[in-house]
């Protein structure tokens, strides 16, 4: 489900005109967050920390309007959720892309995403699955602590997508840190929203017990 934007009443309406012009609309953030409680969380729970993390991640961006936003045909959509498309990495070094519905509950989300991690790692091609325009890209660099990150990039292509990407986990005085790269179309939305993203993020790793509001 989708809703369209009217574009002259918008009030975003020049932001947007002036930054769909743009060979390169998007704009990104590198941002450390805190991610000890939904570490140990994942180990209690013999779950994939991976998963977890990434599920708080969909969980914050669908409760941040503007990341449901997508511009199909020069127009403005606002889907009613988000989904995940998320590289996969398989044991020969490869990775493929993987599409991952969106659940509210952890367990539904974990016992598809598991199912899709499976098809995509037993498979041979780059895009094993089918995802459309409402999923935010992921991808994780669990061995690297970046600082920064570029994506590559099809200017061609009007891609309006967020990507997310995921870093190595560091020690830092007894706190599980990690860097998340977060890069935005601009003609959609400001760096106080990715702020927002941020924040409540930062918010469901801290509390276990906080519920989503879609």
């Amino acid at each position: 489900m989708k809703e369209k934007i009217d574009i002259n009443t918008w009030i975003r309406k020049d932001h947007f005109k002036f930054f769909s012009t743009f060979e390169e609309p998007f704009f990104g953030v590198t941002v450390d967050v805190d991610c000890t409680a939904t570490y140990q969380e994942a180990k209690e729970q013999n779950a994939s920390f991976f998963l977890l993390y990434l599920h708080k991640s969909l969980l914050a961006a669908n409760q941040v309007e503007p990341f449901k936003y997508r511009i199909i045909d020069g127009e403005v959509w606002k889907y009613e959720i988000v989904n995940a498309a998320a590289t996969i990495n398989r044991p020969n070094g490869t990775f493929g892309f993987g599409y991952m519905g969106f659940h509210e509950d952890f367990e539904d989300f974990r016992t598809a995403a598991n199912n899709e991690i499976e098809k995509v790692q037993a498979s041979t091609g780059l895009i094993p699955s089918s995802s459309g325009e409402n999923v935010i890209h992921y991808s994780a660099l669990p061995w690297l602590n970046f600082t920064s990150l570029s994506h590559a990039r099809n200017y061609a292509y009007q891609d309006s997508c967020p990507k997310i990407s995921f870093g190595k986990v560091r020690d830092e005085n007894g706190r599980k840190i990690m860097s998340v790269s977060i890069h935005v179309n601009h003609a959609l939305m400001d760096g106080f929203n990715v702020a927002q993203f941020v924040d409540r993020y930062q918010a469901l790793l801290n509390n276990t017990a906080v519920k989503a509001n879609v």
